[in-house]
């Protein structure tokens, strides 16, 4: 464990809280990105989705099937994007200035 001697503990836990904050929201922004495009491929019947849909025994099953492995993909593949792009190094070399 690395000890940074210019944060406290208090600051340490807050800048924690926020990076799981800012890492928290973009994995919902991309579950709902996800779950939108479903959406979109099952409204605009996009090869022949939608109809197969709504002539299953159970649409909502299928449906769930579809979405949420889509949309937990574009959760992670948003959340990775924020893991690179979060603000730690900038906001601790603003601290040295």
């Amino acid at each position: 464990m690395v000890d940074n001697e210019d944060m406290t503990p208090e600051e340490a836990r807050s800048d924690h809280w926020q990076m799981l904050r800012f890492l928290g929201f973009n994995a919902g922004f991309g579950f709902a990105i996800g779950l939108l495009i479903a959406v979109a491929i099952v409204w605009m019947n996009i090869g022949d989705l939608g109809t197969r849909i709504e002539r299953a025994r159970n649409p909502a099953l299928v449906f769930f099937m579809l979405s949420v492995p889509l949309a937990f993909t574009f959760a992670s593949a948003v959340l990775g994007s924020a893991v690179m792009l979060m603000p730690y190094k900038r906001k601790k070399q603003l601290q040295g200035q």
